[in-house]
């Protein structure tokens, strides 16, 4: 029997999507799937090590992966018309931001690459999305004069006293026409390609059953959702888990396309990578 390696978030749309999978809900074909949990800089940062099968990243990681990773056609988390929030103390203009320094979850997120692209100079500040309160923290102590908010806390940070600045999957989506594809799955080449084919349906099974069995998936998630009450969930989820994980519209492909193309323009990656998706 092979063993897999699945690295995921902590968060409630990754526990959603592998859930059935590692509970031997569906078919695995075989094989042995066994995961961790890390914060989305740390999975990015994993992607060097070529030691996880399959990896959670954000889709601004796999423009230096790509020649080792394969993206998978499900498991993404895409922004319709929203997406990660840029927040203060007090409401401005993002324009005004401008050499500022701004909390980010990691230098090598979605978010950041996005916010660059909106935002012509400002001083990024990692703070890791996990403990969730750091974030604040920084803000209410004036380490950092705004912060870019990924996950569950672009829904908890009015109730956390904070004012939205932008939106940047509204903006992007209002001065591009596409949505915002923000985290992606992608699965080690090396794996082989009948490997990779059985991988790739096992974990397809696993984001269906649970779409098709939301409401019972949702009461055992609302254990370990962390700053989310029952209905951040339920809203949380029908953002990030749903017929976009489910199987990437080709909208959603021309997305990725348009964001690495512009990024690797303006020399925020190296090269728009080729976008090779698995079976």
């Amino acid at each position: 029997m092979s063993t897999i390696r699945i690295a995921h978030s902590p968060d409630s749309d990754d526990a959603f999507m592998f859930h059935a999978l590692l509970h031997g809900e569906v078919d695995a074909e075989g094989l042995s799937f066994v995961a961790e949990t890390h914060d989305t800089e740390t999975l990015n940062a994993l992607a060097d090590e070529e030691k996880i099968d399959v990896l959670a990243v954000s889709l601004a990681r796999y423009a230096t992966i790509a020649d080792r990773y394969l993206l998978l056609p499900h498991g993404a988390s895409v922004g319709r018309g929203y997406g990660p929030v840029v927040v203060a103390k007090a409401p401005c203009r993002l324009d005004s931001l401008a050499g500022k320094r701004v909390a980010v979850p990691g230098l090598r997120t979605t978010a950041c690459l996005v916010l660059r692209l909106l935002l012509d100079t400002f001083t990024p500040v990692v703070v890791p999305i996990t403990p969730h309160d750091a974030v604040w923290r920084a803000l209410r102590s004036g380490e950092v004069d705004a912060a870019l908010v990924i996950h569950e806390g672009r829904l908890t940070f009015e109730r956390e006293g904070f004012a939205l600045v932008c939106d940047i999957g509204a903006a992007w989506t209002a001065s591009r026409g596409l949505p915002l594809p923000l985290g992606v799955n992608v699965i080690r080449r090396g794996l082989g390609a009948p490997l990779i084919e059985r991988v790739s349906r096992a974990c397809s099974r696993s984001i269906a059953w649970a779409l098709a069995n939301r409401d019972r998936l949702m009461q055992e998630l609302a254990t370990s959702a962390g700053p989310l009450d029952a209905r951040d969930l339920d809203r949380y989820l029908a953002m990030y888990a749903n017929a976009d994980t489910e199987r990437m519209a080709p909208d959603v492909i021309r997305a990725i396309e348009a964001l690495f193309s512009e990024a690797a323009r303006r020399g925020l990656v190296p090269a728009a990578p080729k976008i090779e998706l698995s079976p």
